[in-house]
């Protein structure tokens, strides 16, 4: 891909549950995030919508794509941070199966 470290302009973090030894009050295991590393992206917001609510509130919902560079241990159940913003993963692409980059799509969450 052509200029990408030009766009890749932004330095996020990518997160993971991890599971923890110690144990609630009714026995579950609790589990903590943990950042896993930091990474270079490109940050593109790609569409919005308001939700609208009882009692006259709204919620927005608004999506966006991260773009990085190919790695392998990206899942789904991982989250970025972003200048305070956490963004949940959708699902991640690999165009054209070319392992350079991935295009993952998010969710901005509150």
């Amino acid at each position: 891909m052509r200029n990408l470290a030009g766009r890749l302009n932004r330095k996020i973090e990518l997160w993971e549950n991890v599971k923890t030894e110690s144990v609630n009050a009714i026995g579950q295991t609790k589990w903590e995030g943990r950042k896993v590393r930091d990474l270079w992206a490109e940050v593109r917001p790609q569409t919005g919508s308001l939700l609208n609510r009882t009692a006259e509130t709204k919620l927005s919902r608004t999506t966006h794509k991260i773009i990085i560079r190919y790695i392998q241990d990206v899942t789904p159940g991982m989250w970025f941070m972003a200048g305070g913003q956490r963004y949940d993963i959708i699902y991640i692409l690999d165009p054209y199966l070319a392992h350079d980059t991935l295009e993952i799509f998010c969710e901005a969450v509150e």
